[in-house]
């Protein structure tokens, strides 16, 4: 089965193709959609999923990361790819310089849009904001995102050691077992 994936990040599908592995041929679609400015990162997948199947009228799917940051009330959250392109790691670090609690939630939502149903699959781990940016793996706010459970960024981490816990991954597993599933009916 082929999948158009909505999106402009080579770093994202790249982590598409391989989680998706030998079950799925992953096909680019790079159209700009105009994202909503919506901290809630389900909102923008389905709003991205349905002007984005206006556009190009085949099954797709979309997918949003997100970064709650859990003393600044939840932002950036879906709004974090503004907040990377304006003041990038270091200064989301120079605003969190001296706020304790440096909790933050990663989630993942992926949007499958069949023509008919948009079908949400999501995943979230919790971790914290590091002091300083760290590694040269990933893309985006990796260098600045420990989880749960790790001494690392993800930017520290493997491919293989950051797709084990991956929230991007567990999302996309999701859709995954559902497409395999309809597959078979």
């Amino acid at each position: 089965m082929d999948l158009i994936f909505i999106t402009g990040n080579e770093g994202k599908l790249k982590e598409a193709r391989e989680i998706l592995g030998n079950h799925f041929q992953v096909a680019n679609n790079g159209i700009d959609i105009e994202e909503i400015q919506e901290i809630d990162g389900t909102k923008v997948v389905i709003k991205k999923a349905q002007d984005a199947f206006n556009i190009i009228r085949q099954p797709l799917i979309v997918e949003d990361t997100s970064l709650y940051i859990v003393s600044w009330r939840g932002l950036p959250g879906a709004l974090i790819r503004w907040f990377l392109k304006t003041v990038d790691n270091e200064g989301i670090l120079e605003m969190l310089k001296g706020v304790k609690n440096r909790k933050a939630i990663a989630q993942t939502a992926i949007a499958y849009h069949d023509g008919k149903n948009i079908r949400i699959f999501e995943s979230t781990i919790n971790g914290s904001i590091s002091d300083k940016a760290v590694g040269t793996n990933g893309f985006g706010w990796d260098k600045i995102f420990i989880p749960d459970g790790s001494a690392k960024t993800q930017a520290e981490m493997t491919s293989e050691e950051k797709n084990k816990i991956s929230s991007r991954k567990k999302a996309f597993e999701k859709l995954r077992d559902y497409l395999l599933k309809v597959q078979n009916e």
